[in-house]
């Protein structure tokens, strides 16, 4: 590539890998006429942080809008807020932080794009030394996406289910993971953004994608380029 190392470039898709980088602090929340923009203190993920750069918040992505030398700015809109557990989040909050995945960099965990898709409910933490087995309820409409020793992203990270109920799935969480990302913190009763993995949506949209849809859509694309076909 000329003149761009692969460490320096960045994935225009923001894509993700659920390897929360650290922990970050909101040192404040503030009203917009779009929303909110929350102000993050951070440390590792400042190291090369510009405007315009895509950075997972809680397993959102997000713009960075400023960016200082202890922390930076994000503006969410209405939303985001609604959609996800960012609107509960205040001043003091801790997040999980993740810059976008370079074309250099290992595969850690699995491809994640930050798009929340809902919001899950812990219904039970349980410790066991110095591990946790967590229960998370989940809308059905997105169960289907959720099987036995897959992968699902929960608030950023991402994790295998270990065990699936019609509604709920069951995690375990080992101590780094407990360590270095809120989930560390999050007790029964709080909120998780769910992002399901996007090769169950993929092969969905395959089997489901008819001859009929297919000729609605060339259809579509013939008019915009100005063809038409049956006349002479």
């Amino acid at each position: 590539m000329d003149q761009i190392g692969l460490n320096d470039f960045k994935l225009k898709r923001h894509m993700f890998t659920g390897i929360v980088e650290e922990i970050g602090i909101i040192k404040s929340v503030k009203k917009t006429e779009i929303g909110s923009q929350f102000t993050i203190t951070a440390k590792i993920v400042m190291d090369d942080l510009r405007v315009g750069d895509s950075i997972s918040i809680n397993g959102v992505c997000l713009t960075v809008v400023d960016v200082k030398r202890k922390y930076f700015k994000l503006d969410l809109v209405s939303e985001t807020l609604e959609k996800s557990n960012l609107g509960e989040l205040v001043a003091g909050s801790m997040v999980n932080l993740e810059r976008a995945l370079k074309l250099s960099s290992r595969l850690g965990g699995h491809i994640l794009q930050g798009h929340v898709e809902t919001v899950g409910v812990i219904l039970e933490k349980t410790m066991t030394g110095e591990e946790a087995t967590m229960m998370v309820g989940i809308d059905p409409e997105w169960m289907k996406y959720c099987i036995p020793k897959g992968s699902i992203a929960l608030d950023g990270v991402s994790l295998t289910i270990a065990e699936i109920d019609e509604a709920f799935i069951t995690i375990a969480l080992i101590p780094h993971t407990l360590e270095n990302t809120v989930l560390g913190i999050k007790q029964t009763g709080d909120t998780l953004n769910i992002e399901t993995d996007i090769i169950g949506k993929y092969i969905e949209r395959l089997l489901t994608f008819d001859d009929e849809e297919m000729d609605d859509e060339t259809s579509i694309i013939h008019r915009f380029h100005g063809f038409t076909f049956g006349e002479s």
